[in-house]
């Protein structure tokens, strides 16, 4: 997706832990201007209510298809995605 979103990385491309938490995680992104597309409706969403932005938190919701499927939803949505990066609202939910 880098021709859509060329600043992307995957989470483990970061000189993080796998086991890390997800404020961590939250901490990372905010200090290195990423925002989060994520399949934990149970953590990221409070995190992005409780915090605001940054980072702005992208939720693929009912997350039970294969990785390209996600793909194909972030591409179908790509200007939904730049336009929720640029406004103030902090959560975007993509569904299938």
């Amino acid at each position: 997706m880098s021709d859509l979103f060329p600043d992307s990385v995957h989470l483990f491309d970061l000189p993080l832990r796998r086991d890390v938490h997800d404020e961590v995680i939250w901490s990372y992104a905010k200090q290195h201007g990423f925002d989060i597309i994520t399949t934990d409706g149970d953590d990221y969403p409070p995190l992005a209510r409780r915090f605001g932005p940054p980072p702005k938190v992208i939720l693929l919701e009912s997350w039970r298809y294969p990785s390209n499927v996600a793909v194909e939803l972030i591409r179908r949505n790509a200007i939904r995605i730049a336009e929720f990066a640029a406004n103030k609202n902090r959560l975007l939910i993509l569904r299938t």
